[in-house]
């Protein structure tokens, strides 16, 4: 049997002031916590004791409004990406570029081009940090810079260790915007390259938006391997060459799995959670 959180409790003295559909709203958002990998609507009413009818109008609200997702085949509901990311941004900006910042720094030595950390956001890359390379001429992007997911090699990390139903729904809301010759402007050859990315435990970016700037980029992920940001080293093509993208790929690589391990994955003997369904599970 399903069991609700129990941990839910509203302020004493605070009920005339409550929504009852918001609070059931909560409620399932939580229990959907508690089961990364989905639940049908009929275990969420049997658990919240709640009518079908209910259930179905708050969750299909939650939907829309892109907060829950729901399984096409499976019709199961799971939370969205959209919370990740509004968590996100609460809490990685500080925290998370508190706990990398050592390690950018550290990458930004080894590579002397800039490194930065980024997270998903909707269907755009968005920049939390950066340290500047340590050469004459330096990339640089803004705080809050958005970049496209198609384009951008450290989209293309996050892509890739996504949940398979997860990525597949994010690849039919992409508008492929062709930058140059060298961008990727169809879901098939943007999934081929998530494939080539998931066996390298990189991704890369040959100019696809800017011509001439080259990127490689890894997942970070969080104690349950789910990826929360991805982080990246970036420079001119004639520094930062395709032939150079094993190399450099292997120490973001290494050092996008520092800031993970600080953030508990494989601390956990069992990994629970639907990152199990992407195939894609191992830091390589």
């Amino acid at each position: 049997m399903i069991a609700p959180r129990s941990a839910f409790r509203p302020a004493a003295g605070s009920s005339r002031y409550q929504v009852p559909n918001l609070e059931r709203g909560l409620k399932i958002m939580e229990l959907l916590a508690d089961h990364p990998g989905g639940l049908m609507q009929s275990e969420i009413a049997a658990a919240l004791r709640c009518s079908k009818t209910s259930v179905y109008r708050i969750t299909t609200t939650l939907v829309d409004y892109g907060y829950l997702d729901r399984d096409q085949e499976t019709k199961a509901l799971r939370l969205s990406r959209k919370l990740v990311a509004m968590g996100s941004r609460a809490l990685a900006e500080e925290d998370l570029m508190s706990i990398s910042i050592d390690v950018l720094h550290r990458l930004r030595d080894a590579v002397r081009e800039t490194v930065l950390l980024g997270t998903l956001v909707g269907t755009e890359l968005v920049v939390l940090g950066q340290v500047l390379g340590n050469m004459p001429f330096k990339f640089s992007l803004d705080l809050g810079a958005r970049l496209p997911l198609h384009t951008a090699a450290p989209g293309k990390a996050i892509l890739c260790r996504l949940p398979e139903s997860e990525r597949t729904a994010l690849l039919g809301r992409i508008d492929f915007r062709r930058f140059n010759d060298r961008t990727i402007t169809s879901v098939q050859d943007l999934a081929d390259e998530l494939v080539r990315a998931a066996a390298d435990g990189y991704a890369v970016d040959r100019g696809e938006q800017l011509s001439g700037i080259h990127c490689v980029a890894a997942p970070i992920v969080n104690r349950h391997g789910y990826p929360i940001a991805a982080l990246w080293a970036t420079g001119p093509a004639e520094r930062l060459r395709e032939e150079d993208f094993p190399q450099a790929g292997a120490l973001v690589k290494e050092h996008g799995r520092l800031i993970s391990r600080r953030l508990g994955y494989g601390l956990l003997a069992n990994h629970e959670g639907h990152h199990h369904e992407n195939g894609m599970d191992r830091l390589r």
